[in-house]
């Protein structure tokens, strides 16, 4: 699915997610600690609007790069949305849902990229 360098996938997503002034946007390096993917961008929308319109920024953004469509989740609620690149999974939350899940701390032993636009 993902034709492009993972670490321009996750340049992209953040740039858009913050051009739809997304908050609270982390980077984890999880490619040493999962199979899952090799990095998990997180961020946190005001409401259900927000995160559909972060969630659709990164979308066009992505599909301009090449990177294709996205297994998708959750858009319909809002809450939570998961965008599926293969190597990079971005989770879009409410701060409400972000909190009880809390995806930084489950995976703790994963690197966050602190300036993911300078990695």
């Amino acid at each position: 699915m993902l034709t492009i360098d993972p670490q321009a996938v996750v340049h992209a997503t953040v740039k858009a997610a913050e051009d739809k002034k997304a908050m609270d946007i982390t980077v984890l390096n999880i490619g040493t600690v999962s199979i899952l993917a090799e990095y998990f961008v997180i961020c946190s929308s005001t409401s259900p609007v927000h995160a559909r319109a972060i969630a659709e920024a990164i979308e066009e953004r992505l599909e301009q790069c090449g990177a294709g469509k996205p297994r998708k989740e959750g858009f319909r609620a809002g809450r939570w949305i998961l965008l599926d690149y293969g190597s990079v999974v971005t989770h879009i939350f409410n701060e409400e849902e972000r909190r009880f899940y809390n995806l930084e701390h489950l995976w703790g032993d994963a690197r966050v990229i602190e300036h993911p636009l300078s990695m």
